[in-house]
């Protein structure tokens, strides 16, 4: 449950920071008092902090669920989710890195759109690792003892 309870919490962190920076983007403007700076360092950090979370995920976690489970077995479903978003991820990063660098100007209509491309399935994956991990869903797979010596 504590496992389970602290990925909700990483899960709701990127939704909170993806709100706010959609949110901006559909409005055409930073939230109030914010510099572009620090909007575009927002950005970079949850790109950031999504790579992390995912190349961690990747090494660590999924290779030992996936010895029992289908969904985090190669080429399925979650690490298919992974490449989608790092797809989209890796393009909205450039341009917030190009806006950094002076070759852009930042544009939210331009950002919005590169939102759009992934975030879909970001919020799809979410909702289906976060079910996945669940107490519920392991129990069908995991004994007790195996839950408490995965490196999660």
């Amino acid at each position: 449950v504590q496992d389970e309870e602290l990925i909700g919490r990483q899960h709701n962190r990127f939704r909170q920071t993806w709100n706010a920076l959609y949110t901006a983007t559909s409005r055409g403007k930073r939230p109030e008092g914010m510099s572009i700076k620090q909007f575009v360092s927002g950005g970079l950090q949850f790109c950031e902090h999504l790579h992390l979370h995912h190349s961690i995920e990747e090494m660590h976690i999924f290779p030992v669920l996936a010895k029992k489970m289908p969904a985090f077995q190669k080429e399925l479903e979650l690490l298919t989710q992974h490449k989608q978003i790092h797809a989209g991820l890796d393009q909205f990063q450039a341009y917030l890195e190009a806006c950094v660098n002076g070759e852009r100007e930042l544009r939210m209509s331009e950002l919005k759109a590169l939102m759009d491309r992934f975030g879909s399935v970001l919020w799809t994956h979410l909702e289906d690792e976060v079910e996945q991990l669940g107490a519920e869903n392991m129990r069908k797979y995991w004994t007790p003892a195996e839950m408490k010596s995965m490196p999660m």
